[in-house]
């Protein structure tokens, strides 16, 4: 089945060396399939000196019989071609057809009378040197012609051919296509199984995890206070998402149990606002960014909760921070128009990122980590090379500040949130808008974010106090959830839990499930 796909799709040669490495005999089998090929071309085109030819390789174990046939067809066109001649009067020409045609019946089908196919086939053919038409013989009146004839010398030999291929290699038949069928039957078992069903096919893009369906929350499932001012952003830790941060006006960051919603530890040391907050993928860090111009990168291993270093670079407010895919380097922007790009092993600043003309509200890395890319309140979005610090392309199709931009897992598509009320998606590969995801409001000196929830589905808040869901897809608002008494600034998703989060300007942190009687909604 794999080398027939290989096939199907054009890898000839991969398809050939992964059958010399299972020991098959595929080059010995592709030689005799272009033969065969060779062979029936050259009898449709009646050049009987290429069919002797191949008919001397090892094509058919039982190639008398076939060459039987094969003469008997040349003698039967020699037979044919005296007819036309003599009807047209060309006597010497029909006279030399004749002769060929009974040199031909001594010297080839002669020693080879015991494959005719009837007692009197042989008899019959000797009488056509003197018969009017092939027609008066009894074992040819069924004789349709040279085309004809040919073709279906061809069929017969397809079917030596075939039985050939079976007995040699034992080969069984395989359906077109099988490969792709079966994964795709897979993947139907797979989606049929699911806790969830979705009412629209998901796409499935990976067959290296189990699929399961994207949960549009419509519940509540915790409520976090304890804040003292609003709270400005929140992430999950770590993959596992087994705590959440949340960092808020009131100064600090608050570290949650996703499952309690119990505060296990107070992230003190800002002496402003927190803007943003990040964790690594691991979870073993988190990093803070504040309107102090600092940034504080904190460990999270064995609930030490304590403060590792801090960055103090920036002059002004730090909007953003986030990880790089491996961990050691972060990325700030903020206040002063300046992204930068710190190793927090040495801690120290190892790049600079200049050319917006106004403040930087969102600096993050694309999933390769060779990118960085920034939203700004100039309304642009630039994108980085890392190592050179150049800005490689920038975009400036918003009508209003940039306040977040997110890429999703495999960094062909771009989301960025903007003051002119647009969620919009771009396509990276062609540097093109794909379409905006409209509902929401997000109009006034608030940093509204949005991000992917999956690959399905996008999440993001609003001052109307909203969580809005959109389908990636389509555009379409998939759900919105009211449960806020504020702004809403952020949503983020995590799946290891299937769990939203949001925080607000009411001073909360809010998780969100799928609750069966909450409604109607039953996954993507």
């Amino acid at each position: 089945m794999i080398s027939q796909y290989l096939s199907d799709e054009g890898y000839h040669a991969s398809k050939l060396t992964i059958l010399d490495e299972a020991n098959v005999k595929s080059r010995e089998r592709e030689e005799r399939h272009l033969d065969a090929k060779r062979m029936r071309k050259a009898i449709l085109d009646g050049d009987w000196a290429e069919v002797d030819k191949l008919c001397t390789k090892p094509l058919i174990k039982n190639y008398k019989t076939f060459l039987y046939a094969v003469y008997k067809q040349q003698y039967l066109e020699y037979i044919e071609h005296h007819e036309i001649q003599k009807r047209r009067a060309q006597r010497l020409i029909a006279f030399l057809h004749t002769l060929q045609a009974f040199t031909h019946l001594n010297k080839r089908i002669k020693p080879l009378e015991q494959h005719a196919t009837t007692p009197t086939e042989f008899k019959d053919l000797c009488y056509l040197l003197t018969a009017k038409s092939v027609h008066d013989v009894p074992s040819f009146k069924g004789w349709q012609g040279i085309g004809p004839s040919r073709e279906k010398l061809v069929e017969q030999f397809q079917s030596m051919i075939d039985v050939e291929i079976t007995d040699r290699e034992g080969s069984a038949y395989v359906p077109p296509h099988r490969l792709l069928n079966l994964l795709r039957q897979a993947v139907a078992y797979q989606i049929e199984f699911s806790r969830y069903h979705p009412r629209v096919a998901p796409k499935v893009t990976t067959l290296l995890q189990d699929y399961t369906s994207l949960i549009i929350p419509n519940a509540v499932h915790h409520t976090f206070s304890g804040h003292k001012g609003n709270v400005k952003c929140c992430e999950f830790v770590g993959e596992e998402g087994k705590w959440l941060v949340s960092g808020s006006s009131d100064n600090t960051c608050r570290v949650w149990e996703t499952e309690t919603a119990e505060c296990y530890g107070v992230l003190e040391g800002h002496t402003s606002r927190i803007w943003d907050v990040a964790s690594s993928k691991s979870g073993a860090t988190v990093a803070s960014a504040s309107g102090d111009g600092t940034v504080k990168i904190w460990d999270m291993k064995h609930n030490k909760m304590q403060c590792l270093n801090t960055f103090s670079d920036s002059d002004g407010d730090v909007y953003s921070v986030k990880y790089h895919p491996a961990e050691r380097h972060i990325v700030t922007g903020g206040y002063d128009k300046t992204v930068r790009l710190y190793d927090i092993v040495r801690g120290r600043v190892v790049k600079t990122f200049s050319g917006h003309t106004l403040s930087v509200t969102k600096a993050i890395f694309n999933p390769l980590g060779n990118l960085v890319v920034t939203g700004s309140k100039d309304n642009t979005i630039k994108f980085w090379d890392i190592l050179s610090g150049l800005c490689i392309k920038t975009i400036s199709s918003h009508l209003g500040e940039v306040t977040s931009v997110e890429m999703n897992s495999n960094g062909t598509l771009l989301l960025s949130s903007s003051k002119d009320n647009s969620n919009r998606l771009w396509d990276i590969r062609m540097v093109r808008p794909v379409r905006k995801f409209r509902g929401h409001q997000n109009t006034s000196k608030n940093f509204i974010r949005a991000a992917f929830a999956g690959d399905s589905m996008v999440v993001g808040g609003s001052e109307d106090g909203q969580v809005y869901l959109w389908d990636v897809d389509t555009g379409d608002i998939l759900q919105t959830l009211a449960a806020h008494k504020g702004i809403v600034y952020s949503a983020s998703w995590n799946a290891r839990r299937s769990l939203f989060v949001s925080c607000s300007d009411d001073r909360t942190v809010k998780t969100w499930w799928f609750d069966d009687k909450g409604g109607g909604w039953d996954g993507v």
